[in-house]
């Protein structure tokens, strides 16, 4: 398994984008079975914790929120847990929870129950790979929900009796989950929109994991 992994790290390596993302699978091959370096791994643009400039190796805890600017990009990671978070976005952490509260989180997950609030919606999670967009308010509000891969237990605010227990294995049930409770249905099938597979490779690869849709997609750049 390590040999395949290693293998797998390399062909990224040389696939992935220029623009920062080979260089942190580089980076994951050379570190081998060291401990993941948590915090701020990768940043551009105006990123702030808790309203404080952000730099490579700042770290994220439970409490914190980070926030993007336009135009900005975060890569971090927080125990067995890596983000991608991009521009005009705003998360806050708690023990086991975080909270979207707008914006664009692309999320890994090791193992253990976790819970994400988004403005329209509970979404419980475990050991899983996932892209949300939060947007608009109140009745208007809607949410992108992509479960890359794993079960999610999927709550509308809206209408909590739809609730739903999503599984996929790569990109299978991606959704827009809406606010305003005269819709029939909260949940509306979506297609798979702003993230890819390469960027998943590389999250789980700060954490020394391999997704589990390489087995059939490994070294795929495909971005949606």
């Amino acid at each position: 398994m390590k040999t395949a992994r290693r293998r797998f790290l390399q062909h990224s390596a040389v696939l992935l984008p220029a623009a920062g993302l080979s260089g942190l699978i580089a980076e994951a091959l050379a570190r081998g079975n060291d401990p993941q370096q948590q915090g701020m791994r990768k940043l551009s643009g105006d990123v702030r914790v808790n309203g404080q400039s952000a730099t490579v190796g700042t770290q994220v805890k439970p409490g914190d929120t980070v926030v993007t600017g336009k135009g900005a990009e975060a890569i971090y990671v927080i125990g067995q847990d890596a983000y991608l978070q991009r521009e005009s976005s705003s998360v806050t952490f708690a023990k086991d929870v975080l909270r979207i509260i707008s914006g664009k989180l692309l999320s890994v997950f090791g193992r253990g129950d976790k819970q994400i609030n988004v403005p329209t919606a509970t979404i419980g999670i475990r050991g899983t790979g996932c892209y949300i967009e939060a947007e608009g308010e109140g009745s208007g509000a809607k949410t992108y929900f992509c479960l890359c891969y794993g079960t999610a237990e999927v709550t509308p605010s809206a209408a909590p009796a739809q609730k739903e227990i999503i599984t996929a294995r790569h990109h299978d049930k991606p959704h827009w989950i809406h606010n305003d409770p005269a819709m029939p249905r909260s949940m509306v099938g979506a297609g798979v929109i702003n993230h890819s597979d390469a960027e998943l490779e590389m999250l789980e690869a700060l954490v020394g994991r391999l997704p589990p849709f390489v087995d059939s997609y490994a070294g795929s750049t495909y971005r949606y």
